[in-house]
């Protein structure tokens, strides 16, 4: 007798292969993805030295990439709901991974701004083909840890390598071919992703892998990926909640990931070196939080809690418990203590951040789970 429900459906072996292999490929795309677009904050004071740059010009060259980023997150969620995840991502990550090595060997302001622009439109598609490819492959009662792993990539675990990893690259090959290096890493991933993932509708499921990926979602339309739907999903309050958020939750991080080396340099007078080193130990714990927010969903929902409160719950409690410990680090007495609540409050944004990504693809329904994350 077939089980009644997704909750008592166990992915078969072939499955369960893919899901791993496929987390891993993620994974790997979400580090490339934060080294590339952090080679220029690395490389800052020789870029400025060689190519005569003002500290206006490389704000601008930040800021570049960002708005890039930023307008293009709603046409490339479409795209992957429309035109599929391995296409893509495939696609995308050879554009930023192209646009990084021409990067390496810009002559001028204008042609950094353009490779840093396309950089950011090229990166734009990740997480909404992330949270798509784990949607995709995974019950709503299996998607929460996957997801946090997936997600801690850009998020922690490439916050942790840039500074030492870069830095040393930059030391020993200089900056033009520190970028160019990290440019073919991403040309390296899209060749494996490409040649490895499948969508579903590409492999030959039996009806209990089929029963397996099946779900119900908080948001229901039967339209395919169009205009007409996206409405839909702006009259729903849980997209508005999720944005809402979503909203805060990314402040908090980007202030951490843009702010602690300062931070570490003018406030607690470390020196570049060694803020470099420092810098990384909190997102270490950023990547357990990660960890732990999908661990916590999982739990959850074995305990037969429904599939978007088992996410609530965790996301809601991280956010609370981050701007504690951001409130701590304003009256830290010593260093140490300083880098523990930076420590603590990167363990529980990233708590709330795994988590909500794993959110977006329990929410949404199959034709618009990458619409709602760039969302």
């Amino acid at each position: 007798m077939p089980p009644s429900s997704t909750a008592q459906l166990v992915a078969s072996g072939r499955i369960r292969r893919k899901q791993r292999a496929y987390a891993v490929i993620l994974l790997l795309a979400g580090v490339v993805n934060y080294l590339d677009r952090s080679t220029l904050a690395i490389g800052n004071p020789l870029i400025r030295y060689d190519l005569g740059l003002s500290i206006a010009d490389m704000g601008l060259l930040l800021s570049s990439f960002l708005w890039a980023y930023a307008f293009s997150q709603l046409p490339s969620g479409m795209a992957v709901d429309r035109i599929g995840p391995r296409r893509l991502l495939g696609w995308a990550l050879i554009v930023w991974s192209a646009a990084q090595l021409v990067t390496g060997f810009v002559t001028n302001f204008m042609q950094f701004v353009i490779a840093r622009i396309v950089l950011g439109i090229g990166e734009s598609p990740s997480f909404p083909s992330f949270v798509r490819v784990l949607r995709e492959w995974h019950s709503p009662n299996d998607r929460t840890v996957p997801t946090s792993i997936v997600c801690s990539g850009p998020s922690s675990i490439g916050p942790a390598l840039a500074p030492p990893l870069l830095t040393a690259l930059m030391v020993l090959t200089g900056w033009r071919m520190m970028i160019i290096l990290t440019g073919l890493c991403g040309i390296v991933v899209a060749a494996i992703w490409m040649r490895c993932y499948r969508n579903p509708a590409e492999v030959a499921l039996n009806p209990d892998e089929r029963r397996y990926l099946a779900e119900e979602t908080e948001i229901t339309t039967d339209a395919g990926a169009s205009l007409a739907g996206w409405r839909l999903l702006f009259s729903q309050r849980t997209t508005w909640g999720i944005m809402g958020g979503n909203f805060g939750l990314m402040y908090l991080q980007w202030l951490y990931l843009a702010w602690l080396p300062g931070y570490l340099e003018i406030d607690r007078h470390m020196s570049i070196g060694k803020s470099g080193v420092v810098a990384s130990i909190p997102f270490v714990f950023g990547m357990l939080g990660s960890i732990a927010g999908g661990w916590f969903g999982k739990l959850f929902m074995s305990l037969g809690v429904r599939p978007i409160p088992s996410c609530k719950i965790p996301i809601v409690t991280g956010m609370i418990l981050a701007a504690s410990a951001t409130a701590a680090v304003t009256i830290a007495p010593t260093d140490g203590a300083a880098i523990a609540a930076v420590s603590f409050a990167l363990f529980f944004t990233s708590c709330a951040s795994g988590t909500a990504w794993a959110l977006t693809g329990i929410a949404a329904p199959r034709s618009y789970t990458a619409s709602l994350a760039s969302i």
